[in-house]
């Protein structure tokens, strides 16, 4: 995230709601599980993505996350979704809130493994859809909508 592109919006609005646009993406190991990172910020389990910067596109950003996050390229990854609404807000444990358009693109995982950034991500692993961790982020939807995907 261009963290001065929000500290900029954040010293205009203070922590009063944002709507920020981003991306995140669906990782998918063969035995079907997907990737997902404990943030640094709140301590939950969540996709890996962020924020766009200003003239980048979707694509490029999630890119651009999934590397800086986790410390992987990506293969070719296909727009799956977008999501928006009620479920994409978010409050972050200094009080800023933000409602985010999260588009999610789905790619196969690399041979390489994941390394946590430490920065933004204090662990990466790989989750059977059946198996996922309790505390997930607002991602949450997107996971469970990904699973009712994967079994048509």
């Amino acid at each position: 995230m261009r963290a001065d592109y929000v500290r900029e919006m954040r010293a205009l609005v203070g922590s009063r709601p944002l709507i920020l646009v981003g991306a995140a993406v669906i990782l998918q190991a063969r035995d079907g599980s997907i990737l997902l990172q404990r943030r640094a910020d709140d301590g939950l389990w969540g996709l890996p993505g962020g924020i766009m910067e200003p003239g980048e596109s979707l694509e490029e950003t999630a890119r651009r996350e999934l590397r800086e996050e986790v410390g992987l390229d990506a293969g070719d990854l296909a727009l799956w979704r977008v999501f928006s609404g009620e479920h994409m807000y978010h409050r972050y444990p200094n009080g800023d809130e933000v409602h985010f358009v999260n588009a999610f693109f789905v790619g196969d995982a690399p041979s390489a493994p994941p390394v946590a950034d430490r920065e933004e991500s204090r662990e990466a692993r790989f989750f059977p859809l059946d198996a996922l961790p309790e505390n997930l982020s607002m991602d949450r939807v997107a996971i469970q909508e990904f699973r009712k995907y994967q079994a048509l």
